[in-house]
């Protein structure tokens, strides 16, 4: 939590900090960060600018998924910010940007994705303005407990963390979701 500060007149203007569990992927090179893994270990430095991150996942490769034909790099961080949900999703969806990330087929190739996945502040969700509607934000990541890719990194930074409406820690839900099953019959 942020300390107590206040104005001459003694009004309060102390300001709440949240965590945040943020996750960080690419499957396409850079002209300045270069291969994938380069662009996601830039992008959690850049994040330092939203607040502290106070712990980093390994970069680790991943298979690529939907339209997306490389393989990606895929790691998560936790953050604490000041920044309300909405804001920091918009600080984040500026440095996709700035990465040079552009519009474009869902779950295909890009340089960096970056999403809020849970929040100290539980659920969350709001509406985004404009075309395509970019600026959703569903806490926690509506597919997150179903996802390898976000799983492993946030299992190696935060195994403890209980989230979604099932209730169940990151490491649950990761064993839930690699456990193996009989095939069927």
């Amino acid at each position: 939590m942020g300390g107590s500060r206040r104005t001459s007149n003694g009004a309060d203007l102390t300001r709440v900090s949240s965590t945040y569990l943020i996750a960080v992927g690419s499957n396409r090179r850079h002209h300045i960060y270069g291969p994938p893994q380069g662009v996601v270990l830039a992008a959690m430095e850049e994040c330092a600018a939203f607040g502290t991150v106070t712990a980093r996942a390994p970069v680790m490769a991943t298979p690529p998924m939907g339209a997306a034909r490389r393989r990606f790099a895929n790691a998560a961080l936790v953050l604490d910010s000041e920044l309300s949900p909405t804001a920091l999703l918009a600080a984040l969806k500026h440095t996709e940007r700035a990465f040079g990330r552009r519009r474009g087929q869902r779950w295909g190739d890009r340089v960096l994705d970056l999403d809020v996945v849970l929040w100290s502040g539980g659920a969350w969700r709001s509406r985004g303005r404009g075309k395509g509607r970019s600026g959703d934000l569903t806490i926690p990541h509506p597919l997150f407990a179903q996802r390898r890719f976000v799983l492993a990194p946030a299992l190696a930074i935060a195994p403890d963390w209980r989230a979604g409406p099932h209730g169940l820690t990151i490491s649950q839900a990761y064993a839930r979701l690699t456990r193996s099953r009989p095939l069927p019959r």
